[in-house]
């Protein structure tokens, strides 16, 4: 065998002729005869195993492969291995060389997202490392997805409101120049919602759907999900009830059967506050309120 020549093979996403392609393209040696390649693109069908798809014979020092949704999908990670030889003698090869696994569909960043119930808002960057190819028939570069998140777990169809919230319901990744692995962006916001209950730590699922008629490419594919793990946090409670007894935060007891309208509580750091309103209710026999009316801000 010919020694490693150091081709250092690299695949990048590219559009030809409004389609979308892998270009594997490696250096080449400076040699005399010229060298031939032979380039074998494969992709990952499971873990661990490989799955080849083309094998090219080529002077040139780079290879295409079309992603055509058939033997090439959007979610399959896809290497190429170069070898190179001269034409007299194709028995001498230098050693193969291998590319990084190029993974081609949506990507999230970050992979997970681990959040508390406390009102702070985490950015998600949805991108897609290869290039949105126009349909033709309008100007619209791009691709709408659908967004939703799911509750795992059994209790979660019993605890009412959803552990998340999205600051939208559809994404638009417009078509953009590739750079550093992504050739669209979006961002989104995601919050815990808080829900005053301590239910424990609870995980959701957060799907991302291409909507819309595309090509096969696109029309066959549907990202991997987000996990989103949601941190519990203590909550207080305070209550005034029936004619009122009122606990407070830190379970303080005592009773008001004054009648009027009265600030049951207020935060110090943000506009929260309780008022209540109470009427008499106890008529000639005792004098006791009762709570007839709540506003909140």
């Amino acid at each position: 065998k010919l020694t490693s020549l150091a081709l250092q093979p690299v695949i990048t996403p590219e559009l030809v002729q409004g389609r979308v392609h892998l270009k594997c393209a490696f250096s080449r040696p400076s040699s005399k005869p010229p060298l031939q390649y032979v380039v074998v693109w494969s992709r990952l069908s499971t873990p661990g195993k490989r799955e080849h798809i083309q094998r090219d014979t080529t002077l040139q020092s780079f290879s295409y492969v079309e992603m055509n949704g058939v033997n090439l999908r959007l979610g399959d990670t896809v290497f190429c291995t170069v070898t190179a030889f001269t034409r007299d003698t194709p028995e001498q090869q230098s050693l193969p060389e291998e590319s990084k696994g190029f993974y081609a569909g949506i990507k999230f960043l970050p992979e997970s997202l681990q959040i508390a119930e406390d009102g702070k808002e985490h950015v998600l960057t949805i991108l897609s490392t290869v290039p949105i190819a126009c349909p033709g028939h309008d100007d619209s570069c791009k691709i709408t997805l659908q967004l939703s998140t799911e509750d795992l777990g059994k209790k979660s169809q019993l605890l009412g409101p959803p552990n998340v919230a999205l600051s939208a319901c559809q994404v638009d990744l417009l078509q953009a120049p590739c750079s550093e692995s992504s050739c669209a962006a979006a961002a989104l916001r995601v919050t815990a919602v808080t829900d005053f209950a301590q239910d424990g730590n609870r995980v959701s699922r957060l799907r991302a759907e291409p909507v819309g008629w595309r090509d096969l490419l696109w029309r066959a594919y549907t990202p991997k999900d987000v996990k989103v793990t949601v941190r519990d946090l203590p909550t207080g409670n305070c209550y005034s009830f029936t004619d009122p007894h009122i606990i407070t935060f830190d379970g303080w007891r005592y009773d008001n059967y004054k009648i009027g309208t009265f600030l049951l509580c207020r935060s110090v750091s943000r506009a929260f506050e309780v008022h209540v309103r109470q009427w008499d209710c106890g008529g000639h026999r005792s004098a006791t309120a009762c709570n007839c009316g709540v506003a909140a801000r």
